[in-house]
């Protein structure tokens, strides 16, 4: 991949939106949705690309369990049917096993891989087989700091740090006074700058809590025997769904009148935050950098488009979700969009 142009650090949250908007309006070709929607058909979509068929691969560290990652596949579906893409799906939470799955990608002579880079010095090394093997690249979920330095074309996702950062106002705005982080996966990147940024803008008290994310038992037991010990932690945040799921039963376990609060989002967890159980959400629109990150690809492969014009990543979140505006999103949580 050529690139005549200099690369610079800095996140444009306004371009990244409108690029977002301009990905989802450049992909779709208008063979069949034009006439669809003349005759008022109910589904007046904007049809499917014409284009030669292509396969792309995206490998990502999704954990076994992790409704996250469904989200994000499903998008990358939607885009991969309309873009004429054959899928392929692999994922580890495993670096080692990951950077493999990337090289058998590379074996196949797909046409594009999408990675995430929750452990960015694992995947280094294939990534730069990728680009020799003149490969596209691009980056999801995972990864801000290090997409440019690997040298991925584009990067699809949220700043971790600034998300975590605008957590710990929220909490302080809330009158929280000691908080727990749980992480899930130690050495995720992006979790760890989502603690961090919490523990940089709460007023008041944050600790860190490992977990073992693979095993949801041990997480609900880890999360009760930390409760039960420091009575003084009155909130609970935890960094996807499923986790924040297993917190509550954790506190309601330990007698605890912590409260709490998550990052990211699935159906099970819009219903606990209508029913009160779950005091708010951060929002990253994965199913949005699915879709993103494979139409990207198209764009490339057909217009030689740069999402981001190769310097900026587009981002997709932060968005908080509560009580306030739930119902308007767990209408879309129930297709499993959001």
């Amino acid at each position: 991949m050529d690139r005549t142009y200099s690369r610079s650090r800095r996140v444009a949250p306004f371009f990244a939106i409108a690029a977002a908007s301009a990905l989802l309006i450049a992909g779709c070709s208008s063979d069949s949705g034009g006439k669809e929607a003349e005759e008022g058909g109910a589904d007046a979509s904007a049809g499917k690309a014409d284009t030669p068929r292509m396969k792309v691969a995206l490998v990502t560290h999704q954990a076994p369990g992790d409704t996250f990652w469904d989200i994000v596949r499903k998008g990358a579906q939607a885009a991969a049917d309309k873009d004429n893409i054959e899928l392929i799906y692999s994922a580890d939470p495993n670096a080692g096993t990951q950077a493999n799955l990337v090289q058998n990608a590379i074996d196949q002579k797909v046409d594009g891989i999408a990675i995430t880079l929750a452990k960015p010095d694992a995947m280094k090394d294939v990534v730069a087989k990728a680009t020799k093997a003149g490969i596209p690249v691009v980056g999801l979920n995972s990864g801000l700091s290090d997409w440019q330095n690997l040298g991925l074309m584009s990067f699809f996702g949220q700043d971790e740090s600034v998300a975590g950062e605008a957590f710990g106002k929220r909490l302080n705005d809330v009158g929280a006074k000691k908080a727990v982080c749980v992480v899930q996966e130690q050495g995720n990147v992006g979790l760890e700058q989502r603690c961090a940024g919490v523990e940089k803008t709460f007023e008041g008290d944050t600790e860190i809590l490992n977990v073992t994310g693979t095993d949801m038992p041990s997480v609900k037991s880890t999360i009760s025997a930390k409760l039960k010990q420091d009575t003084a932690i009155d909130y609970v945040v935890a960094l996807g769904a499923p986790y924040a799921l297993t917190a509550v039963q954790s506190v309601a376990d330990a007698g605890s009148k912590a409260k709490v609060a998550t990052f990211d989002l699935n159906k099970e967890l819009t219903d606990s935050i209508k029913s009160g159980d779950i005091e708010f959400a951060v929002d990253q629109q994965p199913y949005l950098q699915g879709y993103l990150a494979l139409d990207s690809l198209w764009l490339y492969k057909n217009n030689g488009n740069y999402s981001g014009g190769g310097e900026e990543a587009v981002l997709t979140g932060p968005a908080f979700v509560d009580e306030k505006n739930v119902d308007t999103i767990a209408k879309f949580a129930a297709k499993g969009t959001r």
